[in-house]
């Protein structure tokens, strides 16, 4: 199968001189569904205050099964200038093999304007026994963009053995890469049950964010939280990334809240 979806965010002048984030396209194929949504509760980041920014919001949902050795998915983000968006998942992906032992494999390119800001929430993605799945995910954030962006990944279903993935993040800042990141686990990756990656561990995922207001004050972040399987990690350029290692999803999620909640607390912005 293949199967494209588009989605696209403006900033527009809204009713009381108050700007409103539209959604100026929305277009998607078969397994890769896009409906608009409401607020559902707090987004991390409390600090962005993004409920009174007229943010839009967009819910991706699975129209079909897999993704499943062979299909080859992309989809591509464009948030405006100024513009707000926060994008979740309805559901998890659960990545199966295919009748032909192809792999599968799902594209994404982002773009968040200049002064825009993207909250991207997806669900985990479960690898399946037997299944070859390939992530490839690239950002470019134009100046004064803020992003936050979150990855789970959960090896095998209950009592399964899980399958092979090889997932890859790079974001930059316009020409310039702020993080480039390549992970694969799975039969078909030597090494990755060891200590350096998953430790025997069958959840793992990580949670980028990316704020130019920001100052000096993440120097001061520790680098492990209260959980010693959690880490929040400060990186260039008003950049910070936590990641955590688990025995299942509910326990990862909690971590990688906890990594943000403790950056909450010791990041302050810079005083303009």
């Amino acid at each position: 199968m293949r199967a494209r979806a588009e989605l696209a965010v403006a900033l527009t002048a809204g009713a009381g001189g108050r700007d409103r984030s539209r959604v100026a396209r929305l277009r998607s194929d078969g397994p890769l569904l896009l409906r608009p949504a409401i607020a559902t509760g707090p987004e991390p980041l409390r600090r962005w205050d993004l409920t009174g920014r007229g943010t839009a919001r967009i819910s991706r949902a699975a129209g079909a099964g897999g993704p499943l050795g062979g299909d080859h998915l992309r989809f591509h983000v464009d948030v405006g200038a100024g513009a707000a968006l926060v994008l979740r998942d309805v559901s998890a992906t659960l990545a199966l093999p295919g009748p032909h032992g192809e792999p599968s494999r799902i594209r994404t390119t982002v773009r968040v304007g200049r002064k825009a800001t993207l909250v991207w929430l997806p669900e985990p993605v479960i690898a399946a026994r037997g299944c070859d799945h390939h992530i490839r995910t690239d950002v470019v954030l134009e100046p004064g963009a803020r992003l936050l962006l979150r990855e789970e990944l959960l090896l095998g279903r209950h009592g399964e053995q899980p399958g092979t993935v090889r997932q890859r993040l790079r974001v930059c800042r316009g020409d310039r890469p702020l993080y480039d990141q390549e992970l694969a686990v799975g039969p078909g990756a030597p090494g990755w049950q060891g200590p350096a990656v998953t430790g025997g561990r069958r959840a793992l995922g990580s949670l980028l964010v990316v704020d130019p207001q920001w100052g000096a004050e993440r120097d001061g972040l520790p680098a492990v939280t209260a959980h010693p399987d959690t880490a929040v990690l400060p990186l260039s350029d008003s950049a910070v990334l936590v990641t955590a290692l688990a025995e299942d999803a509910i326990a990862l999620r909690r971590r990688l809240d906890d990594g943000v909640a403790e950056l909450e607390r010791t990041a302050a912005p810079v005083a303009r």
